[in-house]
């Protein structure tokens, strides 16, 4: 298997951060709204590109939405649980 490159799983190195507030966007009547330019071009995202919504519930509510590329979601996942699925599997080492 290919090694995968570096994602936004993880700070790229210690006491920094890969999360940042991109902007701020409003939802219109019909609950669409805009990605900005910039931060479409940053992150790739084209016309047409599917996103997988994932939310973070806190006291029964969702507290956070996270927008990640339908096509990377499979592998970004197996990123960030793959090393705390494997410690919990019996036999695993």
């Amino acid at each position: 298997m290919p090694k995968r490159k570096n994602t936004c799983s993880m700070p790229p190195s210690p006491g920094s951060s890969c999360c940042r507030v991109e902007s701020v966007t409003t939802i219109d009547a019909r609950g669409q709204m805009v990605l900005p330019k910039d931060t479409r071009e940053r992150a790739n995202i084209k016309a047409g590109d599917r996103l997988a919504v994932i939310t973070f519930e806190q006291e029964g509510k969702s507290c956070c939405i996270c927008l990640v590329k339908a096509d990377e979601f499979a592998g970004t996942i197996r990123e960030m649980l793959g090393p705390m699925l494997n410690n919990d599997i019996p036999g695993n080492s």
